[in-house]
C-alpha cells in the first residue's frame, strides 16, 4: 500500500490562492486513497471535479496574466483531466486497482507538477498581481 498524499512545506508555494486550491485538492485525493471500494467511484468523482475547478481557475490566471509557459502548463492540465476522467469511468466499472494505481500516481505528478510549474506560474503572479484573478 502506499502513503496517502498529505500536505506537506514541499507543496506550500507562500501563494494563498494557489496553495488553498492546493490543500483542497490534497483532501480530495487523500479521501479517494483512503475511501474502501464502495466509496472509491463518489471520491473519484470528488477528485475529477475539484481537478477540473481548479485547473480551470490556474488557466484562467495563466491567459489573464500572459503567463509565458501557459501552453505546456494547459496541456498538462488537460492530459491529466483526460486521465482523471477514464479512471473515474473504470472506478463506476470496479476497477478499483486501477483506479488506487492512478490515484498514487497522480500524488506522485501532483508533487512534481506543483514544484515546478505551479512554482513558476505563483512566481509570476507575484509579479503580476493586479491582472492575476480568475476570470
Amino acid at each position: 500500500m502506499h502513503p496517502i498524499i498529505r500536505w506537506t512545506d514541499d507543496l506550500d508555494l507562500h501563494h494563498e490562492p494557489l496553495d488553498c486550491a492546493h490543500r483542497d485538492f490534497v483532501a480530495a485525493l487523500a479521501t479517494a486513497q483512503a475511501a474502501d471500494d464502495a466509496g472509491l467511484p463518489d471520491a473519484w468523482a470528488q477528485v475529477v471535479a475539484h481537478a477540473r475547478a481548479f485547473f480551470e481557475l490556474e488557466d484562467g490566471w495563466m491567459r489573464n496574466t500572459r503567463f509565458a509557459a501557459a501552453a505546456n502548463h494547459t496541456l498538462q492540465h488537460r492530459v491529466v483531466l483526460n486521465l482523471l476522467h477514464e479512471g473515474l469511468a473504470q472506478a463506476r466499472q470496479g476497477h478499483h486497482d486501477a483506479v488506487r494505481d492512478m490515484a498514487n500516481e497522480l500524488a506522485a505528478w501532483f508533487s512534481r507538477h506543483v514544484q515546478t510549474h505551479d512554482a513558476a506560474l505563483a512566481l509570476h503572479m507575484r509579479r503580476h498581481p493586479v491582472r492575476a484573478r480568475p476570470g
